[in-house]
């Protein structure tokens, strides 16, 4: 189970960093820290706070670390006006110099636990059409019904758009096209009240126009805003992962790939596996059937390697209802709706220990 999420020191200066832990020790947390942005770019856009060493800053904006809220660098003495403003063209929010900030620093570090963390949980396939995205709709559905605010993010630029697989394509709310021309730069409740929603679920999906381009900058603000005020967040990744998909992979909670009970799918997956496992070492599997070589799902886990949650036999009528824009597990009924309920409730169940931890 993934650790609950401190806040993370990015400095190599160790008398910054003593000083930043004894103040984030008044605050009441520990912090996770990371000399250099190479070692902080897995944790950097899960971190609920970023504490960036004046010593880092400008290794971090060569590094392109991915846009996000939350930022502050912290250091000993003036820091120069170009500098700042270029940290504020990258998107830190402030600039604290110690010891004067001293207090403020301090309420930085409380303030970020009491604010609720929305759990991302994201999905891939083994291969194309492994059943990714129906998993994953079937996942923000099932958590939507349980009065789960739901936020579910298309992180699959050539899937042709979740949004028809609700029956959402004319619905109004912004598309990923909108959001990257503003360069991840929105305010987290402001993008939320302008996506395409019902009820408890909102959705940020790819449109039939435009560039398939998805900035990673982009994923960190949606990522950022689903954790503020959603309770679950889901994503559906390519196979082939780009940076905003690299970003969200790093982020989730919790991954799943999902692979039909095929050799041939589980030979493609075993390529896919060893891409995730580049950026996280966290991977659970859902085998779905039919099984045409009668290949069992816990060989497919043992040839892979990963733990076996989960395990789906064929439900007719899903690729129907999708056709007509009816989502998948909608109606709560099924072994698809009933597979989203555990892992919904196995997301929950990590929440809470992480929030008791």
């Amino acid at each position: 189970m993934p650790a609950a999420r401190l806040p993370l020191v990015v400095t190599a200066d160790p008398d910054l960093l003593d000083d930043l832990l004894r103040l984030a020790a008044a605050g009441g947390t520990k912090v996770d820290v990371a000399p250099d942005p190479a070692a902080a770019r897995a944790r950097y856009g899960a971190a609920p706070l970023v504490m960036i060493g004046a010593d880092q800053l400008e290794a971090c904006l060569r590094a392109r670390l991915p846009r996000r809220s939350r930022v502050s660098v912290v250091g000993h003495g003036e820091i120069a006006e170009p500098m700042w403003r270029a940290a504020n063209a990258h998107g830190v929010e402030h600039i604290a110099e110690l010891p004067t900030a001293e207090s403020w620093v301090v309420d930085r570090f409380a303030e970020q636990l009491d604010e609720p963390v929305g759990r991302v949980l994201a999905v891939i396939g083994g291969r194309g059409g492994a059943g990714a995205s129906t998993l994953a709709a079937g996942l923000a559905m099932t958590a939507a019904r349980d009065s789960r605010r739901t936020l579910l993010i298309d992180g699959d630029a050539l899937g042709g758009g979740l949004d028809m697989m609700f029956g959402w394509e004319r619905r109004d709310g912004l598309r990923w096209a909108a959001l990257a021309d503003a360069g991840g730069r929105v305010d987290p409740p402001s993008l939320l009240q302008a996506l395409p929603r019902d009820g408890d679920l909102v959705l940020l999906s790819f449109d039939r126009e435009g560039s398939p381009s998805l900035p990673p900058e982009a994923m960190a603000a949606t990522i950022d805003a689903g954790r503020r005020a959603r309770d679950v967040i889901v994503v559906d990744l390519p196979r082939r992962l780009d940076d905003a998909g690299v970003l969200a992979l790093e982020c989730a909670d919790q991954a799943v790939l999902i692979v039909p009970a095929e050799v041939r799918a589980s030979a493609a997956a075993a390529r896919v596996v060893a891409m995730v496992r580049a950026h996280r070492s966290e991977l659970s599997l859902v085998v779905r059937g039919p099984a045409p070589g009668r290949l069992r799902a816990r060989d497919v886990a043992s040839a892979l390697g990963l733990p076996l949650i989960g395990t789906l036999r064929p439900e007719a009528a899903i690729p129907q209802r999708i056709e007509h824009g009816l989502p998948p597990a909608a109606d709560g009924k099924g072994p698809l709706a009933e597979l989203c309920r555990r892992m919904i409730a196995d997301l929950q169940r990590d929440a809470t220990a992480a929030v008791a931890a």
